[in-house]
């Protein structure tokens, strides 16, 4: 008979790679996991994984079991909430991924109000700049910056006029000036982001419709966008930043917007989930919660960049 823990083990080692990671998350030996995939590879009569010292990949096999051995988890799970359903409140799991800098900063103080609220929810929280795969990674919803047009995805709008902006703290602008121009960048140090492997040091602009690419350079690259958004309040440069990421910090002084008349690259925020029926009501209502405060946020970028 398959045992369900099996399955999990099964799912979890083939979304992370590896045996041991996937111990490690429900805090087991590499030799209890490899066992149980051996144990459910003689229950199904097939070989799941081929393995060797230095890697992990699923057989042809493997692949083709993998989303049924995914969805009887995720049937198992729906079956469990649903006893668990209470007029009183909200219950069961919910896991959220979400960009570091966005999570940390923007999210975490909402998600926070909304835990309060339903006390007997329990959350899991994964903040990384690593782009979450809602169909193999443990979550049941991500939010993320970008455009959508993968049908596989249920992609629902939070801040969808979001956009970068150029900012600076005051003890910077001190020191070096404030830009009068797109021009002016080129002798201001800039602090630049890494995301796959790719420096993003060419910051595209647009004014009355019209694109500008402004190449920049500054002293310090970094692939932690939170590091970037530090060292700009620190006073070390300037930043090309989701006004999501930086809207507290100009509100309370932190930082200013520079060149307001210009506007940055699209970045629309929404939550992603890979199913309609992964919309819990605790995911509906978080997603209402999270609309309102984006929709504030966007209000507050309008003034200010209007003064």
């Amino acid at each position: 008979m398959i045992r369900f823990d099996d399955l999990a083990l099964f799912v979890r080692s083939a979304a992370l790679g590896s045996f041991s990671n996937a111990a490690r998350e429900v805090d087991l030996l590499p030799a209890q996991v490899s066992a149980a995939i051996k144990r459910l590879e003689r229950e199904l009569d097939i070989r799941l994984f081929a393995r060797s010292t230095r890697s992990l990949r699923l057989t042809s096999e493997g692949e083709q079991y993998l989303p049924y051995a995914a969805g009887v988890l995720q049937t198992l799970r729906e079956g469990q909430e649903s006893l668990r359903q209470d007029p009183a409140g909200l219950y069961g799991m919910l896991q959220i991924a979400a960009p570091s800098d966005l999570g940390r900063n923007v999210l975490l103080p909402w998600i926070n109000a909304f835990h309060r609220d339903h006390p007997r929810l329990n959350l899991r929280l994964y903040f990384s700049d690593q782009i979450a795969d809602v169909f193999k990674d443990p979550v049941d919803v991500a939010f993320r910056y970008g455009i959508f047009d993968d049908a596989s995805y249920i992609a629902l709008p939070l801040a969808p006029d979001n956009h970068r902006v150029l900012v600076a703290s005051p003890d910077y602008l001190r020191r070096h000036g404030r830009p009068g121009d797109l021009a002016e960048l080129a002798r201001h140090n800039c602090l630049t982001f890494v995301l796959r492997g790719r420096v993003y040091d060419k910051w595209l602009l647009f004014r009355k419709g019209e694109k500008q690419e402004v190449p920049v350079s500054g002293t310090v690259i970094s692939d932690d966008a939170e590091v970037i958004r530090r060292l700009a309040i620190a006073g070390e440069g300037i930043a090309y930043k989701s006004w999501l990421d930086v809207a507290q910090d100009v509100l309370k002084g932190n930082l200013e917007l520079l060149l307001p008349e210009y506007q940055g690259e699209s970045l629309p925020l929404s939550l992603v989930c890979p199913h309609r029926r992964q919309l819990s009501p605790a995911v509906q209502q978080l997603y209402d919660r999270v609309k309102t405060a984006c929709l504030e946020l966007q209000q507050a970028y309008l003034c200010r960049a209007a003064t």
